[in-house]
């Protein structure tokens, strides 16, 4: 039987008992009001726009350090003093290099905006890099890391066509995606322009407001319309779902999804009402039959282990045991960071090695926060990857 869906009266966003993210997603004003702020480089004032948030608020952002909503506008309002946006360094470490030029970071964004073709914008970003530069350096880096499968059955329709801007919504012809236009203002103040291939593990204050208001990676419109087209109308397991962001926003581009967590962590805002509250493997098994027919989606799986309690990659080793399905889906890191699922190795390098029998079929980079790298995979097996 399969687990009953939360009916409890949720609270979307703590401080704010008006905030709803249906009546949110379409309110052009405050989105406007959100942008303008973010163009000011006010990004308290941002948040308070777009979540209704009052004027006096204390409440407390728990991550890598606690922090005040006033705080990290403190913060950001210094700039790159103190080395908080010293990012990059040379190929063989040293001194941080001077942040990249607006005009690389730009490039950088409009790889990830919806009217543009990503595999051109992406190989636009390098060939106009200049010789010995971060952008350059980062363009490499993404093109190798980016990855069709060129003979999938469905191979004609990974290629995620541009949209067309329309005044339909506040962002266009597409549905709203507010996490992508405060990533895209958070590129252009910290002075990031990228990944690059050597692990340069940073943070910044800014990362707990976004991983509390939105979650742990940005999803892009590529991204949303790959998951949609290799679901092929079936529904999506969001295991381990936290604070529902990539589950509203799956909703949003017409993908069925059910949104699974154990509540071990705690968000400011919850952006759908109908979490089940369960373990995930424990999920699958119980349902079996119905998950079998389900796109299994792990987005920023844990790694457990050490402090963290458990084994290091138990999670993601215990719902891939459990799913009986054929396509799963992982946003993650792509280098060895340690983020996500394991500390020493990434997600398709754990598939080759251990789950032989599943195809990638995708990995694309994703919009990634300052000093991070993720991507979203996804591996198949039997007649969905093509196999005989």
């Amino acid at each position: 039987m399969a687990s009953k869906m939360s009916t409890r009266r949720v609270t979307h966003c703590v401080g704010s008992p008006t905030f709803a993210p249906a009546a949110a997603i379409e309110d052009r004003d405050a989105h406007c009001r959100a942008l303008e702020a973010l163009q000011a480089n006010d990004l308290e004032k941002a948040i308070k726009a777009w979540f209704n948030v009052p004027d006096r608020d204390d409440y407390v952002y728990h991550a890598m350090v606690s922090v005040q909503l006033a705080q990290v506008q403190r913060v950001v309002s210094v700039g790159g003093a103190n080395g908080l946006h010293a990012w990059y360094r040379g190929e063989q470490g040293g001194e941080p290099l001077p942040p990249p030029p607006q005009a690389d970071i730009d490039g950088y964004v409009s790889i990830f905006q919806p009217d543009t073709l990503t595999a051109s914008a992406l190989k636009s970003f390098e060939a106009n890099a200049k010789k010995g530069s971060i952008r350059l350096r980062v363009a490499a880096y993404l093109a190798s890391k980016r990855f069709l499968h060129g003979s999938h059955p469905l191979r004609s329709q990974l290629a995620i066509p541009k949209t067309k801007k329309k005044a339909k919504t506040p962002t266009g012809s597409v549905p709203a995606n507010p996490y992508f236009d405060f990533w895209a203002w958070s590129c252009r103040n910290l002075e990031w322009c990228g990944p690059v291939a050597e692990v340069q593990p940073r943070s910044h204050h800014v990362l707990p407001v976004f991983m509390h208001h939105f979650g742990c990676a940005v999803p892009s419109h590529e991204a949303l319309r790959l998951l949609k087209v290799l679901a092929q109308g079936r529904a999506v397991a969001d295991v381990g779902s936290g604070n529902g962001y990539w589950a509203f926003m799956l909703r949003s581009y017409g993908v069925t999804v059910v949104p699974i967590d154990s509540a071990q962590s705690e968000w400011r805002v919850t952006w759908v009402g109908d979490t089940v509250k369960a373990d995930g493997a424990m999920w699958l098994r119980r349902n079996k039959e119905q998950s079998k027919d389900m796109v299994l989606l792990m987005v920023y799986p844990i790694v457990g282990g050490g402090v963290a309690g458990g084994v290091e990659g138990g999670f993601t080793r215990d719902l891939l045991a459990a799913y009986q399905g054929d396509t799963v889906a992982v946003v993650g890191t792509q280098n060895h960071n340690g983020y996500t699922s394991f500390r020493g190795m990434a997600m398709d390098e754990f598939m080759q090695r251990e789950h032989p029998d599943w195809t990638k079929v995708v990995q694309i980079p994703l919009p990634s926060f300052a000093g991070k790298d993720e991507a979203l995979f996804v591996f198949q097996r039997g007649e969905s990857a093509g196999q005989t």
